[in-house]
């Protein structure tokens, strides 16, 4: 029933898909593609945790057997990647800027990832992909698992009247952070009873439910942005949840029949997660700076023809926070906004006196994640156009690249004008005491109660 419903939006969407990746002749005879920026997120990985890893313990069903350890790239993610990755080559040999089986010459193409499993992985069979006649160079600074500062979504700046703005563009995100996860409560209700999670471990040791009313947030120099509560396990399960919808092929979870809309619910909760810690325009400038300096420096080369930067799905919430880009609404995607390996891409166009750019949103829809379908341009990804607020596109969809270096420089001048000085250790949002206390049913209680207690999501016995 839900293949027959891909097909028919495929058939209705199919003209728009095909005249994003296949330009006119109009548009030929006045642009000419100069470059390719690709900001990527890694591919379908593992549960970024395994042996013992609180998603395993809300439910007595098995999860999927993995095939590859906790956060690391899967087989599937790999296979993937280099279908989207020959895509990418049979594109830039049809616009002319490569030639098929291209070898790099120069700096002409550069490949740098963040130094996680996961990242490197994605651009290694990108690379196998795009260049198959080449042995290309996946650049990274550290050690297997270590992160790289320049994909490090951390703040580099600090001060309390700082902290206290991110805090408030938090708390303004959809009418609050409480009322923004409690939106999410009829899908949290779904999870635990597609969990069966009163059978679980976690329903001997810990909670029945999923909570959120106890979220505080930690927003500290040298640090990502952190969520303290109960929401964060309903974030690590919705992840775990997708993930394994895409492996095992079907729509399925443990038996339990989902329906496309559910699916979306259900990585809504992730997006939430994601958004109140990655999203606020605020936190954005900090978080994304050195990558937003990369990415500029990238398109006022001149010898550069194709980038490829692999980082993780904050990045490129980060990267559109600040700069105000507006992600599409994805179409045959499971996640919203940023789905799994999905890539933000520049590219840069002359018409022989001025540069412009284009943005798109380019990802493979689930079916094509599910199929392993092999791409081509008659068979294409999925291509939506990224809007920037405040600019305007011409009749062909491209924006000048000096206004859009303007909006790059301005980001960067927020930035900079962050003063940076010691501030004081608190950085909650309230005063609401860090040892939150629940029954076994998910309750919030004010005081410890006779029989079990979870305090701070830990067990405890009050006589």
């Amino acid at each position: 029933m839900i293949q027959w419903m891909w097909a028919a939006i495929l058939l209705l969407c199919g003209m728009n898909v095909q005249a994003q990746t296949k330009r006119s002749d109009d548009f030929h005879s006045k642009y000419e593609l100069k470059e390719l920026v690709v900001m990527s997120r890694h591919n379908i990985r593992s549960p970024l945790s395994s042996s013992g890893a609180a998603y395993q313990r809300v439910t007595p069903h098995e999860w999927f057997a993995w095939s590859s350890p906790g956060s690391q790239l899967s087989l599937r993610g790999g296979v993937l990647e280099t279908e989207m990755g020959q895509f990418f080559r049979k594109w830039v040999v049809s616009e002319g800027l490569l030639p098929d089986n291209y070898r790099p010459e120069g700096d002409e193409v550069l490949f740098y990832a963040n130094s996680r499993q996961r990242t490197f992985a994605t651009a290694k069979y990108f690379s196998a992909g795009f260049l198959p006649f080449a042995n290309v160079m996946i650049n990274h600074k550290y050690d297997e698992d270590k992160m790289d500062p320049l994909f490090t979504p951390q703040f580099t700046k600090m001060n309390d009247a700082y902290r206290q703005q991110v805090l408030s563009e938090i708390e303004a995100l959809h009418g609050g952070a409480q009322a923004w996860m409690a939106a999410q409560q009829p899908t949290l209700t779904l999870m635990e009873e597609v969990l069966d999670m009163t059978h679980s471990p976690a329903a001997e040791n810990d909670t029945t439910h999923f909570w959120f009313d106890d979220t505080q947030f930690k927003i500290e120099k040298d640090d990502e942005p952190r969520m303290t509560g109960g929401y964060k396990l309903a974030n690590s399960v919705a992840d775990a949840l997708v993930l394994q919808c895409y492996e095992t092929e079907n729509y399925a979870a443990f038996g339990y029949e989902l329906t496309m809309d559910q699916w979306r619910a259900i990585c809504a909760v992730k997006e939430v997660y994601d958004g109140l810690l990655f999203t606020t325009h605020a936190a954005a400038v900090n978080l994304a700076y050195p990558l937003v300096k990369r990415i500029r420096e990238e398109l006022q080369r001149q010898d550069r023809k194709f980038m490829f930067l692999c980082g993780h799905d904050s990045n490129l919430a980060s990267i559109g926070a600040a700069l105000d880009f507006q992600f599409p609404e994805t179409e045959r995607a499971l996640e919203l906004h940023t789905p799994i390996g999905s890539k933000l891409v520049f590219e840069k166009w002359s018409d022989g006196t001025d540069d412009y750019v284009a943005v798109n949103l380019v990802y493979q829809a689930v079916d094509q994640l599910q199929d392993c379908t092999l791409l081509s341009l008659d068979t294409p990804p999925m291509v939506l156009p990224v809007t920037v607020k405040g600019l305007i596109a011409n009749s062909d969809g491209l924006y000048r690249l000096s206004d859009l270096d303007a909006r790059f420089a301005e980001a960067m001048g927020e930035y900079e004008a962050i003063e940076d000085v010691p501030t004081a250790v608190r950085s909650n949002m309230d005063d609401r005491p860090s040892a939150a206390i629940y029954n076994l049913q998910g309750q919030r209680l004010d005081s410890l109660q006779r029989g079990v207690n979870i305090i701070n999501g830990k067990k405890t016995v009050q006589k």
